[in-house]
């Protein structure tokens, strides 16, 4: 398996991202940790400068700093999967969102890419100072719930998302615990 790495999204990886999103349109798929990507489509420019100031931003009800990244194989540097960190909660995404989201391209799941976009990311959590992260997904996508448990996550609640009109699991993540025990599963997939 080709090793894996977080980069920060650039001006020169424009069309590779627009294509990122556009596969998951062509294929029907659910847009995740994207950072909203999708809704800037025609202004890529602008989409970076949000990132930008989504590092620094203060938390308020609607939203909280976060971070933005693409999940790059090494041998042909392809974007394979986006994952968005938000550093602090709010009370929203206490209820549903959490601490991360994330999304692997149509044509390249099911190659337990995730599972290392998971690990990747809580080592980020690990540097920012987050000790415990919570996650969710609709009920209705255990390869995504599967990823968390995967990595240590402890499922503790399931619940109806109002606004997606969905039912949901969450989930919870020492980023401790869960990178010591998962060191030797993922340290030789990915990139230094």
């Amino acid at each position: 398996m080709s090793k894996l790495y977080l980069e920060e999204p650039t001006m020169e990886r424009k069309e590779d991202a627009i294509d990122y999103i556009n596969e998951h349109l062509e294929y029907g798929s659910n847009i995740n940790g994207s950072g909203g990507l999708d809704r800037y489509l025609d202004n890529y420019e602008k989409w970076l400068e949000k990132l930008e100031n989504d590092k620094t931003m203060m938390p308020n009800s609607e939203r909280v700093p976060a971070l933005t990244y693409f999940l790059v194989r090494e041998d042909d540097k392809k974007i394979v999967g986006m994952i968005n960190i938000r550093l602090c909660l709010n009370e929203r995404l206490r209820k549903s969102g959490g601490n991360i989201g994330y999304g692997i391209r149509p044509t390249e799941r099911k190659k337990g890419y995730n599972k290392i976009n998971l690990y990747l990311a809580l080592q980020v959590c690990q540097e920012k100072g987050l000790d415990k992260v919570l996650l969710d997904a609709d009920l209705d996508n255990p390869a995504s719930w599967r990823t968390m448990e995967a990595l240590g996550g402890t499922r503790i609640e399931t619940y109806y998302d109002e606004k997606d009109k969905t039912d949901c699991v969450k989930y919870e993540i020492d980023v401790e615990k869960s990178l010591k025990e998962n060191k030797k599963n993922y340290a030789n997939q990915i990139k230094r």
